[in-house]
């Protein structure tokens, strides 16, 4: 059984393709440990899961705020402040939020051939005491820099360094006292740029040369270098942003699919659906109520 309060305040989400998936487990680097759904929950009121048989992937909760709880066979442990919880893939789990102080959570499903890496963190509580060194931003940061780089695309470079921080991430909680001590700053260039002005004109008509023009290039140029570095044309890369976007739409908007084929600048709702099934394998309808 699965279901949650109709939605929070500032929440948001991303299920990655079954196709992407597929691809992360041919990668050499992205089979060893990838996400499949990552996201945050603030003040989840009424938040609750349970599932009989599991789930497929490693479910990762940490409660930045508030209070709630996590069962796993037969135990019933509380999540408070700074404390995280790792559930094994294919095992009878629940979980929730406390009636009287819903937690806040980052939360992912992950999994590869690399989860051994952590079997000592995994089924168990992760607490992280307070104390100057303590670096609770700089492990937040790590897990937006993830769910940035999953919000950008799904390049094989961006799913690569998904990876590579997501290991970092959870050796963070494996390994606490390392990761107190090393702070790491990353670059952006004209790629991400373009890809943000992308991400900025979502509801816009925008062709390849006003992409080009705003990254200073000549259009050939630009999709040359583009294509080199992502493994995928600008336009195409374009219309996964959209298919994201659309996503984001269908899980937490009331608005109905023709409105949301409007808003990305689809000819029709025909058009939208064709698109968002290539992409996903899944139908907007069906999508909307699996995850709603």
């Amino acid at each position: 059984m699965e279901k949650v309060a109709e939605g929070f305040k500032g929440e948001k989400a991303i299920v990655t393709p079954y196709n992407i998936r597929n691809l992360q487990r041919e990668n050499n680097i992205t089979k060893q440990l990838f996400v499949s759904h990552i996201g945050y929950y603030p003040h989840a009121e009424n938040h609750f899961r349970e599932r009989e048989k599991g789930t497929n992937e490693n479910v990762f909760i940490y409660c930045e705020s508030g209070c709630g709880w996590v069962s796993y066979k037969g135990e019933k442990y509380i999540l408070t402040k700074n404390q995280a919880f790792i559930l094994p893939a294919n095992e009878q789990h629940a979980y929730g939020a406390d009636e009287v102080n819903p937690w806040s959570i980052y939360w992912l499903h992950f999994c590869g051939e690399g989860v051994a890496m952590f079997s000592s963190i995994i089924g168990k509580t992760i607490s992280l005491e307070e104390s100057d060194k303590s670096r609770y931003d700089d492990r937040f940061q790590l897990f937006e820099e993830m769910y940035q780089n999953l919000e950008m695309g799904y390049s094989p470079e961006n799913l690569e360094y998904v990876s590579f921080c997501l290991m970092h991430f959870l050796a963070s909680l494996k390994y606490i006292n390392q990761f107190r001590e090393i702070k790491k700053v990353r670059e952006t260039d004209f790629i991400q740029k373009s890809i943000s002005f992308m991400k900025e004109n979502m509801e816009n008509k925008i062709t390849l040369e006003d992409i080009a023009q705003h990254v200073g290039y000549s259009a050939s140029h630009f999709s040359a270098l583009f294509s080199e570095r992502t493994s995928y044309a600008p336009m195409e890369y374009y219309n996964q942003l959209k298919i994201q976007r659309a996503c984001s739409f269908l899980q937490f908007s009331d608005l109905k699919i023709k409105e949301i084929a409007f808003r990305l600048g689809y000819y029709d709702q025909f058009h939208f659906s064709k698109a968002f099934n290539k992409e996903m394998e899944i139908t907007p309808k069906e999508y909307r109520r699996r995850y709603k």
